[in-house]
């Protein structure tokens, strides 16, 4: 059976000091890579996830910026060259869900942070990417979505809109970077058992409603999302670009049409 590895390899995983991130981050230094480890603020975490993956045997070093600020991305990856390499791996999994309000109840500050963290930032971060993979001629980038680029979700139209415009990204730079050597997917994640959303799996009652919405009547793991995303950037995937992997145990199937319509 094909192993995964990514010995070699440099990758830059974007918001990975904890939940998705750090399930990624890990899984890739594990199979081989040299890991750049993000953070915004939560530096400590970020040191400790780079312990645990030098300490199974792994490289891996922290490094801080904010997504959203140009000039921070573009100082990330200079330093990471200086420190790691150039990187070849990129996964763009920094973002947030922002706060829940209706359009024309909510504030427009936050509605354009939501897209300045979850849109603009893996634009920021791709382009940097882009010039380092296309002297090389190859190179992964890897887009973090959700159902939610197929769903709407009332009360979160910029969360929902920045993912949907992230699948089309990744399907136009697939288009653009093919001839580079370059491949761009999406993977988009279902409800998954994280920190973020412990108020809704902490809560029998809720964890049944949402429980109810999966197909398979559970949640995902960081895990399941992290074994989806080292399959795609490996050479095992390689014939793969411009298309999302839906990771989500079946809630894009409607599971209230299990028993007729």
């Amino acid at each position: 059976m094909p192993v995964i590895n990514l010995k070699g390899h440099v990758a830059l995983v974007t918001g990975s000091s904890s939940g998705l991130g750090s399930a990624v981050a890990l899984k890739i230094g594990l199979a081989g890579a040299t890991v750049a480890v993000h953070y915004r603020k939560e530096k400590s975490e970020a040191d400790d996830l780079v312990a645990r993956i030098i300490a199974a045997g792994g490289k891996a070093m922290a490094f801080g910026a904010d997504v959203s600020n140009r000039s921070e991305v573009e100082n990330l990856f200079a330093s990471i060259d200086r420190e790691l390499g150039s990187v070849d791996i990129l996964v763009n999994n920094a973002g947030i869900d922002g706060i829940r309000a209706l359009c024309g109840d909510d504030n427009p500050d936050n509605w354009e942070k939501v897209i300045a963290v979850n849109l603009v930032g893996p634009y920021y971060c791709s382009r940097e990417a882009v010039k380092r993979m296309r002297k090389n001629h190859k190179g992964v980038i890897l887009n973090i979505t959700s159902v939610h680029e197929f769903i709407p979700w009332t009360g979160y139209t910029a969360y929902a809109s920045a993912k949907a415009g992230l699948s089309m990204f990744t399907k136009t730079l697939a288009q653009e970077t093919a001839d580079d050597g370059i491949r761009v997917l999406s993977v988009a994640p279902g409800a998954i058992k994280t920190p973020i959303n412990k108020s809704v799996w902490g809560n029998p009652d809720t964890l049944a409603d949402l429980n109810r919405k999966i197909a398979m009547e559970k949640m995902g793991s960081p895990d399941d999302i992290a074994n989806a995303v080292s399959f795609l950037v490996s050479d095992l995937a390689g014939y793969i670009t411009g298309t999302t992997l839906v990771v989500d145990g079946g809630m894009l199937l409607y599971p209230d049409f299990k028993h007729g319509g």
